[in-house]
């Protein structure tokens, strides 16, 4: 991160527009500079040009966009397409159209072709002059780099424009394509901050776009890249999150589940600022038990939220209720948010967001993530799904809050596999396994691992019974439980009265 150098009078910082770049360059941007957006087309430079333009509008301010590549008319209907209107900012084309090469045009008009990069930007910094504006962007720069024809030239006339703006009390952005050239370092080295926007492509559903900041002179800012869509509205950045930035101290509590045998098996409750992981196969129990801390946290007043990914949220709803948890009361007073996310519409960096402002909007006590798998599938790389959760983990435990992951394992019996293995990062595992005993498929569910304390060390079998979820005494005649191939070593008699305790 660069780091700001000591001065006396500081510069003055304007917001970009964009409330989530404004927080990752810690404010916005220093007044009276160049600054460089760089990005393929369709990376949301125009959008975020009209932004930071429209945002200077709001303050009273003269603003100008300077359309290299394309007409009025058309950043017009970009505009509108965000809900915009282009009242109040003064645009200037240089793009010719039949109606505007006639003597009544009312705006000069270039072609690339026709006049040199001299006379282009000597007539628009003319008008510059004369509109003296706050805020300009150049859109974009492709247009000027064919009219240099050679890098040198174009150097020295972006220098020029540079020199232009210093002192003149306006704040300039370039918008990039990227067309001609492609990447241009020289360019970068004369701005004095840069921008870099990215369209990456995935194998099914949307794009996926985020943004850099390259640099930033005299100013720190959040290095990395930051998810972002383009909605209407304009763009919505999620800044990186940095568990380091939110440092607090929670108290720590146990969390109870409302079923006093599975608190037994966490040594009386899961401890408040732990992640715990619930592993097993596919429709072992993992989501049902989930559900029940975030009941009790919903009947005890507290937030807890559920972030769905395998499942509709009237699925959910449904299996919750046949099963005496009655989330609906809680979801329609607002302690309960139940949001089902489709892994192939919104990026890992929106999904963390949308987590950090349930939690600080309504300070939540329960977060479940179910399941890792859906999250996995919307990665593009299994270590960066690391990096993402482990931040992501030690912002929740900083605030407290309880964090509940489910994590399905390929296969039912025997031999099972974990689709990437993230169990380091977890406080506490609860394990749920299948497994065969006289002729029936039955559930068991044993804490494995517990970091912030002692555990219960038994083997307890699972029921989802007469309503209920019911938890049993410790499987004392059984070996080989988690394995899912169990030897019965006690004596019938015994495994019958054990079982009957187990149902009362």
């Amino acid at each position: 991160m660069t780091r700001s150098p000591d001065s006396s009078q500081p510069p003055t910082i304007i917001s970009t527009g964009v409330t989530g770049l404004d927080d990752v360059l810690f404010g916005g941007l220093a007044r009276n500079h160049l600054f460089l957006v760089s990005g393929d087309p369709g990376t949301g430079k125009t959008t975020l040009g009209l932004q930071f333009l429209l945002e200077g509008v709001a303050r009273g301010e003269k603003v100008m966009y300077v359309a290299l590549s394309e007409s009025k008319a058309e950043l017009e209907e970009v505009a509108k397409s965000h809900g915009w209107t282009t009242a109040g900012m003064r645009v200037f084309e240089m793009v010719p159209t039949e109606e505007e090469l006639s003597p009544e045009a009312q705006y000069t008009v270039f072609h690339p072709a026709e006049v040199e990069l001299a006379d282009a930007l000597t007539s628009v910094l003319k008008e510059v002059d004369e509109e003296k504006p706050q805020r300009i962007v150049f859109d974009s720069l492709s247009e000027l780099r064919m009219l240099a024809r050679d890098a040198l030239r174009y150097r020295r006339q972006i220098l020029a424009l540079k020199r232009h703006f210093v002192g003149s009390n306006c704040t300039c952005l370039l918008l990039d394509d990227r067309t001609v050239g492609g990447e241009d370092q020289q360019l970068q080295s004369i701005a004095h901050g840069v921008i870099l926007l990215q369209s990456l492509d995935r194998n099914f559903g949307i794009k996926r776009r985020r943004l850099e900041v390259r640099k930033m002179r005299g100013a720190r800012f959040r290095e990395g890249f930051h998810d972002f869509t383009i909605r209407t509205g304009g763009l919505d950045v999620f800044p990186r999150l940095i568990a380091a930035e939110h440092r607090t101290k929670a108290p720590k509590r146990p969390v109870h589940s409302g079923i006093e045998a599975l608190d037994e098996l966490f040594g009386g409750g899961v401890d408040s600022g732990t992640t715990t992981l619930l592993l097993g196969p596919a429709g072992s129990g993992k989501s049902s038990v989930a559900a029940l801390y975030v009941h009790s946290a919903a009947e005890r007043g507290e937030a807890a939220a559920v972030f769905s990914f395998d499942e509709t949220t009237a699925t959910y709803l449904k299996r919750s209720r046949s099963l005496g948890i009655d989330l609906d009361q809680h979801i329609a007073a607002g302690r309960v948010l139940l949001q089902q996310v489709d892994p192939a519409e919104m990026s890992v960096g929106e999904f963390v967001a949308a987590i950090r402002t349930f939690v600080e909007m309504k300070d939540a006590r329960v977060v479940v993530i179910d399941s890792l798998n859906g999250l996995i599938n919307a990665m593009p790389g299994e270590d960066y799904l690391l990096l993402q959760m482990h931040e992501l983990f030690s912002y929740l435990n900083q605030h407290g809050i309880m964090t509940l992951c489910t994590l399905a394992q390929s296969g039912f019996m025997g031999r099972m596999r974990n689709p990437v293995d993230i169990s380091y990062l977890a406080d506490s595992v609860l394990m749920f396994r299948y497994f065969e005993s006289a002729g029936e498929v039955r559930q068991a569910l044993s804490v494995v691992k517990k970091r912030s304390g002692s555990h219960e060390r038994a083997i307890r079998e699972l029921r989802f019974t007469g309503g209920s979820i019911q938890i049993g005494a410790p499987l004392v005649d059984f070996e080989g439980v988690l394995t899912g191939t169990p030897r019965f070593a006690g004596n019938l008699s015994r495994r019958e009265d054990r079982g009957k305790a187990g149902a009362d």
